[in-house]
């Protein structure tokens, strides 16, 4: 007779890797709501401030490849010991901060922990939870993690900044860093493999996503017209070819390319990019709508996407049952078409929109569209991958989701600066609502290329019972 299941050997590590990332998550915006506030007292130029959020967006981004690679080769529960020690130990010291250079470095630096720490968290599932309930319940809470901590970043970061004050939406993170740390000995980690990093291949591919985040970042802040950007596409796309050029004939290669000869699995990575293009872009449009035209404050603002939280939550528990009797390709893209069809409903605002007809409903559906995406493509990514690259398979799709985002910002910030700046009036609340109303129909129509590529690229077959995501 098989012995009793101890909860306590799984919900513990469950609570670890879904606090980790969603302190990761949550400093995408938390430090939104505080830039105001920062700027007062610290006496920032209004060119450096998005600098204090763009610093983490960056390093973030340009080194989770890296992240990923490391937690393979040196071990990935050390990895993310090592990567929360950096985070927690950069929050404090941005919370200290007493000058614009402190405090955007302190940033890059959470930038580099949250690297070390995203992709092998998610590794880290394969080989903490040994049946396929509990690991479908980890993954369903790591994916709902991505879309709960942007929500819950700017409720929490609107209340510490209006009861205490800027310093503790970076000290927040302390207590919270260090319980993960202190839960983090209840993971199981894969025996480490052998290999070396391969600096050459390391470096330029760190170069090349560099290039490319930051020039994602021109775009969003100086428009389409911005030849810094186009320079630095430039440089993303050579640099990036030399990369793949070189991992092809190494023999430590820092992303084996094996791991793209499974469709199913590019097909992830690809549709993960343009699902989190269009929730996160409409996010960002929405919120400037509820400031700019609705005036409301950051903390109100913050409260009202709480019907996204509970549509992430409602996504990520009926996500692990669809994908047990339903192909993920129709899991994915029907739950693509859902988010784009609260995005095509967002895009009919106006001045004075019902919040309970107008907003409520899209933002719910935005959502559950999002919470269902994420986890089945997370599941579609992390499936039958060789112990030795499940680190590199996570970074690969945290890479694409983190992209995503900095598009997702990128491209409908543009569009709808562009068209509100052609209207005749562009500092009137109508040429506002028709640049929103634009980038809120692209927002769908990117979602609509994610729903053909999961329809396209992604298993035809419900994953079987008892099937473990690791080989």
């Amino acid at each position: 007779m098989a012995p009793p299941d101890n909860p306590t050997r799984w919900v513990i590590p469950l609570l670890v890797i879904a606090t980790a990332q969603l302190m990761l998550v949550l400093d995408d915006s938390i430090v939104n709501i505080a830039l105001p506030s920062i700027q007062n007292e610290l006496h920032v130029d209004a060119i450096h401030l998005p600098w204090i959020v763009n610093a983490y967006i960056l390093a973030f981004g340009a080194l989770l490849l890296l992240g990923g690679r490391i937690g393979d080769l040196w071990g990935r529960k050390r990895t993310l010991q090592v990567g929360i020690t950096i985070f927690v130990t950069a929050s404090l010291l941005g919370g200290l901060g007493q000058n614009t250079a402190m405090l955007i470095a302190a940033r890059a630096v959470q930038g580099l922990g949250a690297a070390m720490t995203a992709p092998n968290a998610l590794a880290l599932i394969t080989t903490t939870f040994d049946d396929r309930r509990k690991q479908d319940t980890a993954l369903s809470l790591y994916g709902a993690m991505s879309g709960l901590g942007i929500v819950l970043g700017l409720v929490l970061g609107g209340i510490l900044t209006d009861v205490l004050n800027w310093r503790w939406v970076f000290f927040i993170n302390v207590p919270i860093g260090l319980l993960v740390l202190l839960g983090s000995r209840s993971l199981v980690s894969a025996s480490r493999h052998t290999g070396r990093l391969g600096g050459l291949g390391a470096a330029v591919g760190t170069g090349g996503l560099l290039a490319l985040v930051y020039s994602i970042t021109r775009f969003g802040e100086e428009g389409f017209a911005d030849p810094v950007a186009y320079i630095l596409v430039a440089a993303a796309a050579l640099l990036l070819a030399l990369f793949i050029l070189s991992q092809r004939t190494s023999t430590q290669p820092l992303i084996p390319l094996s791991l793209f000869a499974d469709t199913h699995r590019t097909g992830a990575y690809l549709t993960m990019l343009c699902l989190a293009i269009g929730p996160m872009g409409s996010f960002y449009v929405i919120t400037l709508y509820l400031q700019q035209v609705r005036e409301l404050s950051p903390l109100h603002t913050g409260v009202s996407w709480l019907p996204f939280a509970l549509g992430i939550m409602v996504g990520a528990a009926v996500a692990p049952r669809l994908l047990q009797k339903t192909a993920p390709r129709s899991v994915a893209g029907t739950a693509a078409l859902i988010s784009a069809g609260g995005a095509l409903w967002f895009s009919f605002i106006t001045t004075d929109t019902g919040y309970w007809t107008g907003m409520a409903p899209a933002m719910f559906l935005v959502a559950v569209g999002f919470g269902v995406g994420v986890i089945t493509l997370t599941q579609a990514a992390v499936y039958q991958v060789d112990p030795d690259k499940s680190g590199i398979a996570s970074a690969l799709l945290n890479t694409s989701q983190q992209i995503g985002v900095a598009l997702g910002l990128a491209v409908l910030a543009a569009v709808a600066a562009t068209v509100t700046a052609g209207r005749p009036e562009p500092a009137g609340h109508q040429a506002l609502i028709d640049g929103y109303s634009t980038a809120l129909l692209t927002a769908a129509g990117i979602l609509l290329l994610a729903a053909v590529l999961a329809a396209t690229t992604l298993g035809r077959t419900p994953k079987p019972d008892g099937a473990s995501t690791a080989a």
